[in-house]
């Protein structure tokens, strides 16, 4: 595999960038300001190409369907031939069902195999106390989120980029290597109807 490319999805600009800028080792993402285009960047982490591809809330209630649609198209072009893995970066606390309904609807716009292709990483709490960490893995929209991303999933805490970037090569591995072909999969869906 020439390069690893991860799409950053999430209901947080600001810490969807801090994890890109995590996995890179430097701030390459901004994470003041959220971009209204998708954003590309690539780096070189110990030998590895990694493109990382960070799009505009598509969480947002308030986005249309054309810009999620034109969003999508957008981050399929920037990914091509496809993305290997869908890194969703989810803090509990602001994780709604609606959050999750929303998320779920983009990744089957790449592909209904976009789950295979997902991992879930939990972002650390705002506030820490004795087992907030297990409240929020029970936390139903969280928890039905991992179940559907074949529980895939990080705590953020604690977390060293190494045990991401390898945990992020065993979701490649699982497809020997192959990215996720978002064009067969909406040419197939289109067939039915022809």
């Amino acid at each position: 595999m020439s390069e690893l490319r991860v799409v950053l999805l999430g209901n947080s600009w600001s810490q969807r960038s801090s994890v890109g800028n995590f996995i890179l080792g430097e701030n390459k993402f901004s994470t003041e300001a959220e971009a209204d285009w998708c954003l590309t960047v690539r780096g070189r982490v110990k030998e590895k190409h990694i493109v990382l591809i960070n799009i505009p809330d598509l969480l947002h209630p308030n986005m249309s369907e054309y810009r999620l649609r034109r969003n999508v198209g957008t981050c399929e072009r920037l990914s091509d031939p496809g993305p290997h893995v869908f890194l969703l970066v989810l803090q509990p606390e602001d994780f709604t069902e609606e959050h999750k309904l929303k998320l779920c609807r983009v990744l089957n716009l790449f592909s209904h195999r976009s789950f295979y292709h997902s991992l879930v990483l939990i972002s650390t709490p705002r506030e820490e106390s004795p087992g907030l960490m297990e409240k929020y893995h029970q936390h139903p929209p969280l928890k039905e989120m991992i179940r559907d991303c074949h529980y895939r999933f990080l705590w953020q805490k604690d977390l060293e980029p190494a045990e991401l970037l390898t945990r992020l090569g065993q979701v490649v591995k699982e497809h020997d290597g192959d990215h996720l072909s978002c064009r067969s999969d909406r040419w197939t869906r289109l067939s039915k109807f022809i």
